[in-house]
């Protein structure tokens, strides 16, 4: 599946090799590997140690190895690459030391243990996958939302609730000494994203694979925002090694689209001939939901940019096998 892959492994590369030095020779723990983010990490883990001679190790864990192995054979087959079977709950701490960790686990209840197991195992730094829900609805005139905004109201579900909890408890290891980021990750487009799940992008290629009608579930007014997703690698490598501890990070695009004119863009870009069907007309004098970030913060420290655009982004998930 590599080779599929390979135009944006090399964008990895070339936007991260100053980076790799910090892991040559290093242990790395990854929880959620076999997950969309996961499975950039991985790939981008090991296109990097095979053409740097890096030396380093990976420790996926999984509670289904065997299914990791039918999933991703390519990637399980490298030399680099470690599996590991538990579940995040119960597993017993591995005897190994761990320099680098990346919790990109969705399950957000096991953050407590994957923390005690960094601090005995001499992890240097811990990248924690957080998401835009903790700021639950983005009010209709903040246009983009930074890391620091506060919403007038809790979060309206117990998944933003449940990461904004975890961030409080990174930022506590993070007081005490251990490396600690946290990237707050938002809406994105690219191969391993789910056609199937409630990920509007996903669906509408999905409905383009099909030859159409693209389906717009709602009004088709919500405005999103979409990082690529070998962009995704780039931000999270680079928020792991060079991140400041105890610092939270937006992680995604801040070029807000609708969701009708996200269908759109798919139908042109993937050739559609049946058009686009919407379930619901808008709701005069309501304005638009948003959920778009501000990445000033990634730009000015980190120096990252989305540099591939949408487009681009959805035709190369498009195309992919």
């Amino acid at each position: 599946m590599a080779h599929a892959l390979e135009r944006d492994l090399v964008h990895v590369l070339e936007r991260t090799e100053s980076l790799w030095d910090a892991l040559a020779g290093a242990n790395v723990f990854i929880t959620g590997g076999t997950g969309f983010v996961g499975s950039w990490l991985l790939e981008s883990f090991v296109w990097a140690d095979t053409h740097l001679n890096l030396h380093a190790r990976i420790f996926v864990l999984t509670r289904n190895p065997a299914k990791f192995r039918a999933d991703r054979p390519h990637l399980a087959r490298e030399a680099c690459m470690h599996i590991l079977h538990g579940d995040l709950e119960t597993f017993p701490f591995p005897a190994e030391e761990f320099h680098y960790v990346i919790h990109a686990a969705a399950e957000s209840g096991s953050t407590q243990r994957i923390l005690e197991m960094a601090k005995t195992s001499g992890t240097r730094r811990l990248l924690y996958t957080s998401s835009g829900a903790v700021f639950g609805d983005q009010p209709a005139d903040v246009e983009k939302v930074d890391e620091e905004f506060v919403s007038p109201v809790e979060c309206c579900t117990p998944y933003g609730r449940a990461k904004r909890e975890t961030e409080t408890l990174c930022v506590r290891a993070a007081d005490a000494g251990l490396g600690v980021v946290i990237g707050r990750l938002f809406a994105f487009v690219g191969p391993y994203l789910p056609l199937d799940k409630n990920f509007a992008v996903g669906n509408f290629v999905r409905d383009a694979r099909m030859g159409g009608p693209i389906e717009v579930k709602g009004d088709g007014t919500p405005l999103r925002s979409y990082l690529y997703a070998a962009d995704l690698a780039i931000w999270l490598w680079t928020l792991l090694i060079e991140g400041v501890p105890g610092r939270t990070y937006n992680v995604g695009s801040d070029q807000a689209i609708s969701i009708l004119d996200l269908a759109r863009t798919v139908e042109s870009v993937c050739g559609v001939e049946r058009g686009i069907r919407v379930a619901s007309k808008p709701t005069m004098g309501v304005k638009p939901k948003r959920y778009v970030p501000s990445i000033a913060r990634a730009r000015a420290e980190l120096r990252l940019e989305p540099w591939i655009g949408l487009e681009e982004g959805i035709r190369r998930m498009f195309n992919f096998p």
